[in-house]
């Protein structure tokens, strides 16, 4: 009877799912908010113990990283990686469902950003072959395309060739790293500023604050942005008001830096405001020949530093009349918690800038901005340039912008 009752036992018991057979390469394509990245990804089965790597392309870098926490349950994989991208340890956790010779993933990039990928067996013998160059307008694989629709358009032509880069001959501006007392934070700290050609203490500034986005601190903008060749040519074309350029790091915290992995930065980045209004800008109307009433200072930024220009720069009219929102990241308030008095905003403001890449998978932020200004009727700019979350379309952003501030 003991015998019986445990071999029924035994017959009820549920089967132990067999693991897909996931051994070899498989290779992946995607759209992503900084541009495609590819991926080649190498696992290996020793009975039950899996182990893999990952080789990527991300924005021209390459890593290879060994793949952790693997575990495949039946069809069921999943894995996490740490990738050291512009010195930043971002903690990448994938989810996938095998079928076959294909994967499909969610990736969740720490709590900045989620993203769908298909992942296809390469098989043995077989070189990886050359990825095909993702199609206009698509969203991220295995997601929906980004739609475009008949208001998504670039208000303006691209910048002419060489916009960006010095010109011999031409008289330059000054960019120099400044230390400050941040009280907000308790330590000196470092920016940025720019003064045009020809700068003296004889006239008075207006002032851009620009700000960057989650990859980069204050040197992003002179030296990935190009923003004082940018706009040195502009003033020698007369083409633009001269105006000094504070470029702060955005994140306000003694210990929190831009090699902390992204999903620890928001609180640093969430403070900013504070020491904007209370360190920065006292800093710099002291020290330089500013204007400093609201309808002289713009802010404006870039990702997460369009996210706090339009955070900060719509709460705070009575400090700023001019804001722009370069492709906003997802930290970005809705418009409506910002406006609540269309109005105001309307009599306040003497330019809104919204714009974003027409490939860039944060189009939605930006788009639903420029909706909700229409429905309100709050005058801006809506400009969907071509490109993604890329500095191509950040440089072409402050080209443009700068053209229209303090007019």
């Amino acid at each position: 009877m003991k015998m019986l009752l445990l071999t029924v036992i035994a017959l009820l018991a549920p089967i132990p799912a067999m693991a897909a057979d996931i051994s070899g390469r498989w290779q992946a394509e995607f759209d992503t908010q900084i541009g495609v990245q590819k991926y080649l990804f190498t696992f290996r089965v020793e009975g039950d113990k899996v182990t893999g790597t990952a080789e990527a392309e991300v924005m021209g870098e390459k890593h290879k990283t060994e793949l952790k926490e693997i575990k495949l349950v039946g069809d069921d994989l999943s894995f996490t990686e740490t990738l050291d991208f512009q010195g930043n340890a971002l903690t990448i956790s994938y989810k996938g469902k095998v079928s076959g010779n294909e994967i499909k993933f969610t990736r969740q990039v720490g709590e900045f950003a989620t993203e769908e990928l298909v992942a296809k067996r390469i098989q043995e013998g077989a070189a990886a072959p050359a990825a095909a160059p993702p199609a206009a307008g698509r969203g991220r694989m295995g997601g929906p395309p980004i739609m475009l629709g008949p208001e998504d358009k670039a208000m303006f032509p691209a910048a002419p060739a060489g916009f960006d880069v010095p010109r011999p001959g031409l008289a330059n501006g000054h960019a120099e790293t400044v230390e400050y007392d941040s009280a907000t934070v308790g330590i000196k700290r470092r920016m940025v500023i720019y003064t045009p050609p020809a700068y003296s203490r004889d006239r008075k500034y207006p002032v851009l604050y620009l700000l960057h986005g989650i990859g980069d601190d204050e040197t992003g903008w002179p030296q990935k942005g190009s923003a004082a060749a940018i706009l040195d040519n502009l003033y020698a074309d007369k083409l633009a008001e001269p105006m000094i350029v504070v470029i702060p790091n955005g994140r306000s915290s003694a210990t929190i830096t831009l090699k902390t992995p992204f999903n620890e930065q928001f609180p640093a980045f969430e403070a900013f405001e504070s020491e904007l209004l209370k360190d920065i800008i006292p800093y710099v109307e002291s020290h330089y020949s500013v204007k400093a009433d609201r309808e002289s200072r713009a802010l404006a930024g870039l990702s997460m530093g369009g996210g706090q220009s339009l955070n900060i720069g719509l709460t705070h009219l009575e400090h700023f009349a001019w804001i722009g929102g370069f492709s906003s990241a997802p930290n970005t308030r809705p418009a409506g918690e910002l406006i609540k008095n269309p109005g105001e905003t309307r009599a306040k403001l003497k330019l809104l800038w919204i714009s974003c890449g027409d490939k860039d998978g944060l189009m939605d932020t930006s788009r639903n901005y420029h909706v909700f200004l229409k429905e309100n009727n709050i005058p801006h700019i809506w400009h969907v340039d071509s490109g993604g979350h890329t500095w191509p379309v950040w440089k072409n952003d402050l080209y443009h912008i700068a053209q229209r501030l303090f007019r």
